[in-house]
């Protein structure tokens, strides 16, 4: 199943609220692609890596923190101490999640993709639902990235095949993209069936969340996550309208600027342009443009840039005066931070929550959307007590 089927979509129409919809069925999703999330610095990771040291010398046998030991070798690229201290935590407390999940990671993030699945197996085995089922997606991640890569794929994974559009020569945007064997594909390979979407809306927002997790504990701006992160915010429940097509292309935009080459930049912005284009209706005067999402999206690029450059400085400053750096961080940073002109998700979500009840009473009738209403008041009333 391609990403592109413009001919059994059903588009639907743009308007001032549809980032802020998106944003309220899967926030933190655009601080996460900008890197305007709570995250260290490779500073921080190194202070903690001799902070660990030290106090392993008199605690050799703590696991937690041999964990903060072992991560913080990983954070700062080095797999094979990260796992050998995995190892010797595995040695002292057999059995443990998260030395199993660790372990399954850092094989990842060292390039040992097949050697690290075992241990997210094992993972899976002792605690299948931690990290809100975090890890299945991850393997399934990474058995796609080996199946793509054993037909000869490089970047981007889904297969890409190019094509011009009547954008004006020189345009960033020229060429628009058919899309097929994606991430989304490997996960629901019969998904569509009679020009209809048949994975629901719950299975595609766990496989979203299991992503974002991936981004938020691993490394946010690597394409291999940005392109499985957009092919699922891109799929539409025909009956929950549940896509996210601003925030797809914003992550297709995201891999096109971490490419390698401008081979794989241009397929991905071609991506990023054809996401857009199932949105709306042929001809019609909301279409919105590639580049108008783009322009949107590098302020908000230079809002998340700015904001981790203040905290990079901060937890250098803490370093420098020879404080605690993780109490110093906890005391400033406790939630994360969202991007500027945008409502908290909670709020949104709760729009979101009252336009499903304004539905059931429009389809239902009168009597159903004052019975409605009446829900929804004594639902908001309690949610603020």
């Amino acid at each position: 199943m391609a990403l592109v089927f413009s001919s059994v979509v059903v588009a639907c129409l743009w308007d001032h609220d549809t980032i802020k919809m998106e944003r309220a069925r899967f926030p933190e999703t655009l601080e996460l692609i900008t890197g305007k999330f709570l995250r260290h610095s490779p500073e921080f990771y190194e202070w903690r890596i001799k902070d660990r040291l030290k106090r392993l010398e008199t605690d050799p046998r703590n696991v937690a923190l041999l964990d903060d030991l072992a991560v913080a070798y990983d954070k700062t690229g080095r797999h094979d101490l990260a796992i050998e201290t995995a190892r010797m935590t595995e040695k002292i407390q057999p059995g443990r999640y998260e030395t199993a999940a660790n372990l399954g990671t850092f094989h990842f993030h060292a390039g040992k993709l097949g050697e690290g699945i075992p241990h997210i197996e094992r993972a899976l085995k002792i605690n299948p639902n931690a990290h809100f089922g975090r890890e299945k997606f991850q393997k399934a991640l990474v058995e796609y990235v080996l199946k793509r890569r054993k037909a000869g794929a490089t970047l981007p994974l889904a297969h890409v095949t190019l094509y011009d559009t009547p954008h004006s020569p020189g345009s960033a945007f020229a060429q628009q993209a058919t899309i097929s064997l994606s991430f989304f594909d490997h996960l629901w390979p019969k998904a569509l069936e009679d020009g209809r979407l048949r994975v629901g809306q719950d299975e595609i927002t766990a496989a979203i969340n299991g992503v974002l997790g991936m981004m938020k504990f691993g490394k946010h701006d690597t394409p291999v996550l940005l392109e499985a992160l957009g092919s699922l915010l891109a799929q539409r429940n025909l009956q929950l309208h549940g896509d996210a097509k601003l925030l797809a292309c914003r992550a297709y935009l995201k891999a096109s600027y971490e490419a390698p080459d401008d081979k794989t930049r241009a397929a991905y912005r071609g991506m990023a342009a054809s996401i857009l284009k199932l949105q709306t209706p042929e001809g019609a005067e909301t279409q919105i443009e590639p580049e108008q999402v783009e322009a949107e999206f590098k302020k908000e690029l230079d809002e998340a840039k700015a904001w981790y450059a203040e905290l990079h400085e901060r937890e250098k400053s803490w370093i420098r005066e020879g404080k605690d750096a993780d109490s110093e961080f906890d005391k400033l940073y406790d939630q994360i931070p969202p991007i500027s002109g945008y409502v908290a998700a909670e709020t949104l979500a709760a729009e979101e929550r009252w336009q499903e009840f304004s539905n059931l009473g429009v389809k239902f009738g009168i009597p159903a959307f004052i019975l409605m209403a009446i829900c929804w008041f004594v639902y908001s009333h309690r949610k603020r007590e």
